[in-house]
């Protein structure tokens, strides 16, 4: 896959998950919503993706994510180190909902190179 091109990873009525090829990492953006009905499929498709230490997921695009949406996004079951899913444009809200529930990790938060 070359560096533009995008491949749908999975997708219903409500998100659109896809990903490319970046330098450092596989880059997933997901587009819509996210809840308890494709939470699940969600995590799939992300595990699918990863071919390395770690994947870069853009959540930009999320217009809601619920509490099962963040469990698979913080994966905080799992101790900081082995976390392997960095997430990338989080908006105000995302960020906010993270710090709540106490599943923000700085290092976590990662900037795509240009």
């Amino acid at each position: 896959m070359n560096r533009l091109e995008e491949r749908l990873l999975y997708q219903d009525e409500q998100l659109k998950v896809t990903v490319r090829a970046a330098v450092d990492a596989p880059a997933v953006t997901l587009i819509g919503q996210v809840d308890a009905c494709n939470s699940h499929a969600l995590a799939i498709a992300l595990a699918a993706a990863r071919q390395g230490a770690y994947i870069v997921v853009d959540t930009g695009g999320l217009t809601f994510v619920d509490v099962s949406g963040l469990r698979v996004l913080a994966l905080p079951a799992l101790p900081p180190a082995q976390r392997w899913i960095r997430l990338h444009n989080l908006t105000a809200y995302q960020r906010r909902l993270l710090r709540l529930v106490g599943w923000y990790h700085e290092p976590r938060v990662h900037e795509l190179p240009i």
